[in-house]
């Protein structure tokens, strides 16, 4: 017993001791990643330049071509846009770079490759919030990359960061937040074929055009500054018409043409991929946004909407104007009101056509050949703006609708798998302190067009779980 009680009785009485001594040593070893941590920051800023070295960012940036500048922590008051070309580089690190002109842009590359823009801190101060213009735009550029910036309050009509005409370029890992502003949706022309403008709530997050091979991943996308409140409809006039055609335009509704308003002024987007003919391989993964008035508009091919999350909007997400193998999958759409994912060929679309004189032959830009699969809606009709449509016909979750012209083609051949509609008013929610249970706040959880220019067709559904509206599960049987 002696032999084995003593050895016990010593490791219990230097155990204290040990852990002490286990206890400095992780903290040592903390102590020494945080020093190669910094040591490592201090190597990278050593050699690179800094934007402290020179006396604008724009002169730190001409001095060192095709070289990443650093910008260290603090406020950069700028009233020009920074501006790279060809030259390359790009800038990173803490700063913040404030834009006092409302009048430009707070970064514009054009005709790059490899840029790098990274952690940086882009704003627009209190009193010049508001612009007609990008935060960050970028033009027929290669290999872009965008990480960690945060664009706040560059509130406008058009992007707070936009691509054009850009290849294999990212998005990543940014906050775009305060984008929206009030202004005026002018449908009067031809192609937008209303007949009137209209007061509205309107801007985008992050926007793309004529781009291919893009990466949108990780991004939050989220308006607080502008809600669609009645509040904020009276203070802005929004649905009001501010301009009218003496000939109602085909696409307006007789109703809204009538009463000079249209409850369609919810006009911002969180993502738009634009250009349908152009626009090409795009992925759009792992994003978040809330409070805005839709949050994907896909207007592009082949295409990728994965694993985002989209809160608090009038409509979830769209594709149409020819969008053509969209893969929409395992995303979750929680408190929309209008729709959660709706399928349309738009105007935009049409068949292919030979070359005809002078004409050239067109490649079809038609809608279909997708996949909506193990998408989650819930609380479905209890966001924001439920109040403007309440009791609307056309708030269903699911929608496959009819082209907008009789020179669209029909969607064609989209499976609809393993998707969750859930009515969350059968669970109980609780109003005013009490635990109601209501009915649901849609009509059917799937609408599939069956009048209008070309229904859709070939659509092939299986292993969804449906839970009905006030009118069933759909207006059609969706045959597998």
């Amino acid at each position: 017993m002696k032999h084995t009680t003593l050895p016990l009785l010593a490791a219990l009485l230097l155990s204290p001791l040990a852990a002490l001594h286990a206890a400095e040593s992780k903290a040592g070893a903390a102590a020494a990643v945080a020093d190669i941590a910094r040591a490592q920051t201090h190597e990278r800023r050593t050699h690179a330049p800094s934007v402290a070295d020179y006396p604008s960012i724009q002169e730190a940036i001409r001095a060192n071509p095709g070289r990443m500048v650093y910008v260290p922590a603090g406020d950069y008051e700028i009233s020009g846009k920074i501006h790279i070309g060809r030259q390359g580089g790009g800038l990173f690190g803490p700063g913040r770079i404030r834009q006092n002109n409302p009048g430009h842009p707070i970064l514009v590359v054009e005709g790059a490759t490899g840029v790098q823009f990274r952690d940086l801190t882009l704003m627009r101060p209190e009193g010049k919030t508001d612009t007609l213009t990008e935060g960050v735009l970028a033009i027929n550029c290669r290999n872009l990359v965008l990480e960690n910036l945060r664009v706040l309050d560059n509130r406008t009509r058009t992007a707070a960061i936009e691509l054009r005409d850009c290849y294999a370029s990212q998005i990543r890992n940014c906050l775009v937040q305060n984008y929206q502003c009030v202004s005026a949706d002018d449908r009067t022309s031809e192609k937008d074929n209303a007949g009137y403008a209209f007061k509205c709530l309107i801007g985008t997050g992050i926007t793309l055009k004529d781009c291919r091979g893009t990466l949108i991943q990780g991004n939050r996308v989220i308006e607080q500054h502008l809600f669609p409140t009645p509040e904020a409809k009276k203070t802005f006039h929004l649905g009001d018409f501010t301009k009218k055609n003496r000939v109602k335009g085909r696409f307006a509704k007789q109703e809204d043409w009538d009463r000079d308003y249209t409850d369609n002024w919810h006009q911002a987007t969180g993502i738009h991929v634009a250009c349908p003919t152009t626009t090409d391989f795009t992925q759009v993964l792992g994003n978040y946004v809330e409070n805005s008035g839709q949050g994907f508009d896909i207007h592009a091919d082949h295409v990728i909407v994965a694993q985002n999350i989209v809160k608090d909007t009038m409509a979830g997400m769209k594709a149409m104007h020819g969008s053509r193998n969209v893969l929409i999958v395992g995303n979750q759409f929680s408190q929309n009101d209008l729709w959660s994912i709706l399928l349309q060929p738009g105007a935009a679309s049409h068949a292919a056509s030979p070359a005809q004189g002078s004409k050239l032959a067109t490649e079809a830009n038609a809608d279909g050949g997708s996949i909506v699969a193990n998408n989650i809606i819930s609380d479905f009709g209890y966001g924001r703006c439920h109040w403007m449509r309440a009791g609307d016909a056309h708030g269903i979750p699911i929608r496959f609708e009819a082209g907008q012209t009789e020179n669209n083609p029909p969607l064609t051949d989209v499976i609809v798998q393993g998707n969750l509609v859930h009515n969350s008013g059968r669970d109980g929610v609780l109003m005013d302190g009490a635990v109601k249970v209501l009915p649901p706040r849609y009509t059917y959880a799937v609408h599939v067009a069956t009048e209008g220019y070309a229904p859709p067709k070939g659509l092939h559904f299986s292993n969804n779980l449906l839970h009905p509206g006030t009118k069933g599960i759909s207006n059609v049987d969706l045959k597998p």
